[in-house]
């Protein structure tokens, strides 16, 4: 047996990272979607932004949940990647029953939600520290997730419409390092089998 081998045999979280590679993929290819559109479309009207970010944030919780439902294994502790898809999957429902919010309502969940996010994906990625190589890339997108919401936060009345391409442009940088992440896994994964 190889040192990656052993490596897979005695590392459950990275055993099941790296089988479900494709969730965080697919969770990276949504964030990209989202801000590509956002991007394409510079006349969007609120509500058509609020209708894009409920779509990605009701994607992103249920890929969440996914992974975790995918990932569950005795000595894996999967909550915080179960909490960070049930914030996700609520900020989604809530989007779509309320679509009329305002721009200022509309940035403080958006912040909220981009906060709450960051901080359970740097505690999950604190806590598989011992378990993954990389790590960093998760705390990456993380602490990109808790900047942007404090960002909004402390400013939310600068209007949805003119943080647009903020928006945008975080959706793409987290779903690239996403991307990135579920590539090297994948290919963790392939040289360990």
């Amino acid at each position: 047996m190889d040192y990656e081998t052993t490596t897979m045999a005695t590392r459950p979280v990275l055993r099941v990272l790296t089988e479900n590679w494709w969730v965080l993929l697919l969770r990276g290819v949504c964030a990209v979607l989202f801000g590509i559109l956002a991007f394409i479309w510079p006349g969007l009207s609120l509500l058509t932004l609020v209708i894009l970010f409920g779509a990605f944030v009701f994607a992103d919780g249920f890929l969440a949940l996914v992974a975790a439902v995918l990932g569950r294994h005795e000595s894996t502790p999967l909550w915080w990647l179960i909490i960070a898809g049930l914030v996700s999957v609520a900020a989604g429902i809530a989007t779509f029953i309320y679509p009329q919010v305002t721009g200022l309502v509309l940035m403080i969940f958006i912040g909220s939600w981009a906060l709450v996010r960051g901080v359970f994906e740097v505690i999950g990625a604190i806590r598989l520290r011992q378990e993954i190589q990389q790590e960093w890339l998760l705390i990456a997108s993380g602490l990109l997730s808790v900047i942007f919401g404090i960002a909004v936060l402390v400013s939310p009345g600068a209007g949805a419409l003119a943080l647009l391409w903020v928006i945008a442009g975080y959706a793409i940088a987290f779903g690239l390092l996403e991307i990135w992440l579920a590539l090297r896994l994948r290919k963790y994964g392939r040289a360990a089998a």
